[in-house]
């Protein structure tokens, strides 16, 4: 747009505009390039603005920019595309994101500066998920499960248990790793305790299975691991109850895989939950 006449009235030049609002010349021609800013030319080709539409906009983009908002979220604001609450909610989900992301490097990093303390996060961790096995066999699960640090540990080792210690910082995490323990419908268990004592002998039956590489199959270890499951929740092992306990199975999910590889690594020996993993495909190979 062109203003043939000198300065229309109200209207003021890019260096009066940086002076009243305390934006540089230099960004004020960046936001007009890149379509934040309205402007017109006068006749001698100087950009002009409308005073005070162009200070309230400057305010605006100055005050969503504090936000950490990009220019192209505060376009789509200022053209009326989307509102401010729809804006700064996807920023925050976005700052949550990487307020997550530090905290599991925290977390890594914590464990690795500092391997016990890292120990003792990942005990809690199991704790709060086997919150009803009885101390003896907590204690033995987390002889089996749990790496504990030692000196001797060589580099790789101490830099996986930090990883390790990482993946349980992820939110979603204990959610996933409590399916693949309680399979279906949690809130019907009436006996939590012996379901967990039952699937610790069902994974310690599978444990010579999967050094041995053998692949999965129906067979003792599989009825061993339903019965514990139907006996929690005080039914019967029926072909229903078996398809249900495959219904919204996470034993795939790559973060349950990652948890239990790295654990795999670091202790050297077969883990429950590569023992549970084993025994879903077995049910699932099973109910086909």
């Amino acid at each position: 747009m062109t203003v043939s006449q000198g300065t229309r009235q109200g209207s003021i030049g890019i260096g009066e505009l940086a002076r009243r609002t305390g934006i540089s010349v230099r960004t004020i021609r960046f936001y007009c390039d890149e379509g934040v800013l309205e402007t017109a030319r006068n006749s001698v080709g100087h950009r002009v603005f409308d005073s005070d539409t162009a200070v309230r906009r400057l305010a605006v983009v100055r005050r969503l920019r504090g936000l950490g908002l990009g220019l192209g979220a505060i376009t789509q604001v200022l053209a009326g595309e989307r509102t401010v609450t729809e804006a700064v909610a996807a920023e925050r989900g976005a700052v949550d994101a990487e307020l997550a992301a530090l905290a599991r490097r925290r977390t890594a990093l914590l464990a690795v500066e500092d391997p016990g303390r890292g120990y003792r996060t990942v005990l809690a961790f199991w704790a709060r998920m086997l919150e009803p096995l009885p101390p003896p066999l907590f204690g033995a699960f987390a002889e089996m499960d749990v790496p504990n640090p030692a000196d001797d540990w060589e580099t790789g080792r101490v830099l996986a248990f930090g990883e390790l210690a990482a993946t349980i910082a992820d939110p979603g995490v204990g959610a996933v790793i409590s399916r693949q323990l309680w399979r279906t419908d949690p809130d019907e268990i009436r006996h939590p305790g012996a379901l967990l004592i039952g699937l610790a002998e069902a994974c310690q039956d599978v444990g010579g299975l999967l050094l041995a590489n053998e692949p999965p199959r129906p067979g003792p270890e599989l009825d061993r691991f339903v019965a514990a499951h139907a006996s929690g929740r005080g039914v019967r092992d029926t072909p229903g109850f078996r398809r249900r306990l495959l219904s919204g199975a996470v034993d795939s999910d790559p973060r349950v895989q990652r948890y239990w590889r790295l654990t795999g690594e670091i202790t050297g020996t077969v883990t429950s939950g590569g023992a549970q993993h084993w025994l879903a495909r077995a049910l699932a190979e099973s109910s086909c």
